[in-house]
């Protein structure tokens, strides 16, 4: 094993390939990734919150922090329905330079605001290796978007970061490539990787994106690390977002990352997909209903 591996498996408390008798050629490239070379499935603690257990943990807010009202009234829904994990972007990567692109700083304190008030975690996305610093201070969760789930130079300083780092898929990666690039952010000694499947690239115009759920039960096999599936990115339609999230509980998923609005008619971004407070509340007590039936708790 080479020195610079050799120093991430110390850093995050994976065994030496030698110590394993496992032949270091039969391992994969994501090594440290590998169930090979970890057994036992890797729990991220967050305040209370555990993914990667027993519990199927419901990350759930809107996709982008407006105002204080939206945030708060999205906040308090969500809370109330159950929801583990309050998401929210502060810096949002969109398509167009003219769309909105986030609050930034002043977002980060609207949602730090509102975990003081619900009492539940945060996750926000960091778009830029300069920002880590800054959201660091203020997330419990640092999330990497899809457009950056190869931008090596991110993943190494957050590799760094002592916090939860939740990474998407690309939008045309393979599990083979998804894995290498949590290896980047494990090998720099930082064990507490989230991975989420957020749907794909294909042919198919039905949808936003395909929602590839083999991935979850495939990546079971291939890595110890926790992996959640964001259903509403997937279909790009908040009809179609409650059926796939059932769906993800089903095939083994650890949790679900969903958009939730209060007004989705006026969202900034994403609206049509965001599910309204009634719509998510239904929804959470029918994941509490099936949860039992997977050997899962909510």
């Amino acid at each position: 094993m080479n020195t610079q591996v050799e120093a991430g498996v110390a850093s995050v408390g994976v065994q030496p390939v030698e110590d394993l008798m496992i032949d270091r050629h039969s391992l994969p490239p994501y090594r440290l990734a590998s169930r090979m070379s970890r057994q036992s499935a890797t729990v991220v603690p967050l305040q209370g919150v555990v993914v990667g257990g027993s519990q199927f943990v419901v990350i759930a807010g809107p996709c982008s922090v407006e105002t204080e009202e939206q945030l708060f009234a999205t906040a308090r829904t969500v809370k109330q329905a159950g929801a583990a994990v309050l998401r929210g972007g502060a810096f949002k990567p969109r398509s167009s330079p003219y769309s909105f692109q986030g609050l930034g700083e002043e977002g980060l304190k609207l949602l730090a605001r509102a975990r003081q008030e619900t009492g539940i975690p945060i996750i926000t996305e960091v778009m830029d290796s300069s920002d880590i610093p800054l959201v660091e201070a203020y997330a419990d969760v640092l999330q990497v978007g899809t457009r950056n789930s190869q931008n090596f130079s991110l993943l190494k300083k957050l590799g760094k970061c002592s916090k939860p780092v939740l990474l998407k898929r690309g939008l045309m990666g393979t599990l083979d490539e998804f894995l290498m690039s949590a290896e980047y952010v494990l090998a720099g000694g930082n064990e507490h990787v989230i991975l989420c499947e957020r749907g794909i690239r294909t042919f198919e115009t039905a949808t936003r994106n395909t929602l590839d759920l083999s991935a979850v039960p495939i990546l079971k096999d291939l890595t110890h690390l926790p992996i959640v599936v964001d259903p509403s990115h997937a279909v790009g339609d908040w009809r179609y977002v409650a059926p796939l999230a059932k769906a993800a509980l089903a095939v083994g998923a650890d949790g679900i990352m969903v958009e939730v609005h209060v007004d989705p008619e006026h969202a900034l971004c994403d609206g049509e997909q965001s599910l309204r407070p009634q719509v998510f509340r239904q929804l959470m007590e029918e994941l509490r209903a099936m949860a039992p039936l997977f050997g899962r708790t909510m």
